[in-house]
């Protein structure tokens, strides 16, 4: 792991120069366009950059982006990995490792999920407060490099309290609809069965979707504060579920977009 990491960063350096982001961004599913925000310094493809894992997915766009946003050196990744795309847990987290080693102070995430709080609406924003993970393993799985983390790191606070508060007072401020909420992570790709969403709503799950939870896990083994937002874009209400529509819920995410952005724009600012 680290004579990759240090592969990836040495190419990096080369490209960036004196560049040093101060925070890192996952953009999720439909949720690329803050990258229009950002005045953007350095456009890195994913392919070009060793050790690096390439989006599989058509409407990820597999870019690291370097520039400025409200005032703040920042990264983002224009398009995630997923275990189910057929990566392992580390290789899907390796950015995030990526990501700390070149500076970052704060990862702020982003996803698309789908409903199961019947009070949360399609179109809604839902800041995570705690998650349940049933994906199929830790990306901690395997020996320990203490260099990277502790053996057993600590998950009392996963996401950071004060940036939830800010990021809650904020979208209060801007009248946007934004809950506070438990995201369940599952393997994909497949999406639930009516008794699985009932099963996810019992054991305390607000919004389920497949990402988030190992970059989630894998920053906290390195003591990088996260702020993490999901984009509700479809309903697994059981008593009322309809056929999955890809399309719908990019339209859906493509429209709640400027909302979540308004509140990650101005927590960066704050910082």
């Amino acid at each position: 792991m680290l004579q990759a990491l240090k592969e990836s960063i040495e190419y990096l350096k080369r490209k960036i120069g004196d560049f040093e982001p101060e925070v890192g961004i996952v953009l999720g599913t439909g949720l690329g366009g803050l990258v229009k925000d950002i005045n953007v310094k350095h456009s890195i493809m994913y392919s070009s950059i060793p050790n690096f894992p390439i989006s599989t997915l058509e409407f990820h766009s597999g870019k690291l982006i370097f520039g400025e946003l409200e005032g703040k050196k920042v990264v983002a990744m224009q398009g995630r990995l997923h275990y189910y795309e057929g990566y392992s847990m580390q290789q899907i987290t390796f950015p995030i490792r990526v990501l700390k080693s070149l500076g970052i102070k704060h990862l702020f995430v982003s996803n698309a999920a789908g409903s199961l709080n019947s009070d949360f609406k399609k179109g809604d924003l839902m800041i995570i407060d705690d998650h349940i993970n049933l994906q199929t393993e830790s990306p901690l799985r395997g020996i320990n490099d203490s260099d990277l983390g502790p053996r057993f790191p600590d998950m009392s606070e996963p996401y950071n309290r004060k940036l939830i508060a800010s990021g809650l007072k904020i979208a209060k401020k801007e009248d946007i609809t934004c809950h506070k909420g438990v995201y369940v992570a599952v393997t994909g790709p497949n999406l639930e069965t009516k008794a699985e969403y009932k099963y996810l709503r019992i054991i305390g799950g607000d919004a389920v979707g497949m990402s988030t939870v190992p970059e989630v896990i894998v920053a906290n083994h390195m003591g990088l504060p996260v702020f993490a937002i999901s984009v509700l874009t479809d309903e697994g209400f059981p008593e009322i579920l309809l056929p999955f529509s890809l399309e719908e819920i990019l339209e859906t995410a493509a429209k709640a977009e400027p909302k979540m952005t308004t509140i990650l724009s101005q927590l960066i600012s704050s910082l």
